[in-house]
């Protein structure tokens, strides 16, 4: 696959080296700052793009890899669909739900790929997990929590979009935590209704929350805590969590730190005691699961099925994050609709 990637930040530079480790061809990247675009595609071996319209008409481009702040990524999509471009983009896939929403359905229109960075449903343990739920190991799942408990510094938010709400769409739970919610909702499956507590810049000069508690209700009838925090000093591990009537699971980081099943005979589970986390590094996260999301992205566009990672699973843990965040702008018990979106 021949990749053209839109912004050239932090993140872009983790994709670059998962693109060479899988053998993807980076042709060219664009930036709306050119010194930093230029710098990165000397550094990758890619041509740099004065623009986005650019970067999308080029012929030996199969997908867009859109690593810009959520605000851009509907514009990206359409150049998708005007160019016939496949689109990736980082999550969260948009700010709020209308604009979410509108993305599948261009996509959709123009029959390409739209597909959203969840690498962690690649993690070992994850498809582990995932995999003993569907076989039954873990029996009914009765509890699914996340937790996040993070630390950022002050100069992580210098930045004015940073923690914003038009910009980024929020704090710790949209920007940090969203990657298990998505890994929730693969594991346990959707939430019905949400009630939660935040406390918006409770340690950082921002408008959105550093820190948030979220009491869940799961379609299953199954129960649910999600926490997330950048304001924890000094950061440990993000947690998953699930608790079945046979047994319990948990993910530390990146991998499963414990497996306590009752007459378990199904294959060994891969237990791990030293895993990978940002909770005080924002880059301190594995390749491998970013090069499995390439590759199973590749090979939706070439087959034409559904990425595992979808722009629809994207829909998904955005609606529940918006979810959570109306329930505490408003202290009210808030239904998540499980239809899709109109298209």
């Amino acid at each position: 696959m021949r990749v053209g990637i839109m912004g050239t930040g932090a993140i872009a530079q983790k994709h670059a080296q998962a693109y060479r480790n899988i053998g993807y061809e980076l042709t060219c990247c664009t930036d709306r700052t050119a010194e930093r675009g230029r710098k990165f595609a000397a550094a990758w071996g890619a041509e740099f793009e004065a623009t986005p319209g650019d970067l999308a008409r080029r012929p030996d481009v199969d997908y867009l890899d859109v690593c810009t702040f959520p605000g851009y990524r509907l514009a990206a999509v359409e150049l998708g669909a005007q160019h016939r471009k496949h689109v990736l983009v980082q999550k969260p896939m948009a700010v709020d739900l209308k604009t979410a929403a509108r993305m599948i359905a261009v996509a959709c229109d123009a029959r390409i790929q739209l597909g959203v960075v969840s690498q962690h449903r690649f993690d070992d343990s994850v498809l582990f997990v995932k995999s003993a739920i569907e076989a039954g190991r873990l029996g009914r799942i009765l509890q699914a929590d996340a937790y996040v408990k993070w630390h950022r510094t002050d100069e992580y938010y210098a930045r004015p979009v940073k923690g914003s709400w038009a910009g980024e769409g929020g704090g710790a739970l949209i920007s940090q935590a969203i990657h298990q919610v998505d890994v929730l909702l693969s594991l346990a499956g959707a939430v019905d209704e949400v009630f939660g507590y935040w406390q918006l810049g409770a340690t950082h000069k921002m408008e959105s929350e550093d820190l948030v508690c979220a009491v869940m209700r799961y379609a299953s009838g199954a129960t649910g805590v999600i926490q997330a925090a950048t304001a924890l000093w000094p950061g440990y591990p993000e947690r998953v969590e699930i608790h079945g009537t046979k047994g319990s699971a948990i993910i530390t980081g990146d991998q499963l730190t414990a497996w306590d099943v009752k007459d378990d005979a199904g294959e060994p589970a891969p237990i791990a005691q030293q895993a990978k986390s940002g909770a005080n590094d924002p880059m301190a996260i594995a390749l491998t699961p970013f090069e499995r999301t390439f590759l199973d992205f590749g090979e939706a566009c070439r087959t034409g099925r559904p990425a595992a990672s979808s722009g629809m699973e994207g829909f998904r843990a955005l609606q529940l994050v918006r979810g959570i965040y109306d329930a505490c702008a408003q202290g009210k018990k808030i239904a998540i609709d499980a239809r899709e979106p109109a298209r």
